[in-house]
């Protein structure tokens, strides 16, 4: 395998890497792996499941979604695609809403309360500096006619 020149249409990953089929088969390897674990685990053992294991099957499978999702967009769809992102990551701002009001429901919850209100700073900066790098990189599509009005 031969390293190629990062250019706007390649990644600096090896030339062919993807295309032998080594991300398809890992992804594979890892679901089927943690698939049969997980339902042997919450049925077979006949004991409660970690509630981490769960966690960690959600987290890994949205790695390989997350890779296949963003690498298969052609260059020309990438602008609304992370502007969408930008809006999905939204949902954030109703988790830490919740965990900010949490307190109303159960007393001693300061660090949730905390880090709710940390989610939502970060998540709101998030949004909006993606919003706003999303018009900036619309704005560049413009034509210079269209600008200078």
């Amino acid at each position: 395998m031969t390293m190629t020149k990062r250019t706007a249409g390649n990644s600096l990953l090896p030339r062919g890497w993807c295309a032998n089929g080594l991300i398809k088969g890992l992804a594979a390897l890892v679901t089927a792996w943690l698939m049969p674990s997980v339902a042997f685990a919450a049925t077979g053992a006949g004991t409660d499941v970690d509630p981490f294991v769960y966690q960690l099957m959600v987290f890994v499978i949205s790695i390989f979604v997350g890779y296949y999702v963003v690498w298969s967009v052609t260059p020309a769809l990438h602008t609304p695609l992370m502007s969408v992102t930008n809006a999905i990551s939204s949902v954030i701002v109703v988790g830490a809403l919740l965990a900010v009001g949490v307190s109303l429901v159960v007393s001693g919850a300061g660090v949730a309360k905390f880090f709710g209100f940390l989610a939502l700073v970060m998540a709101s900066v998030n949004i909006f500096g993606g919003f706003l790098v999303t018009q900036r990189m619309l704005g560049m599509y413009k034509k210079k006619d269209a600008k200078q009005r």
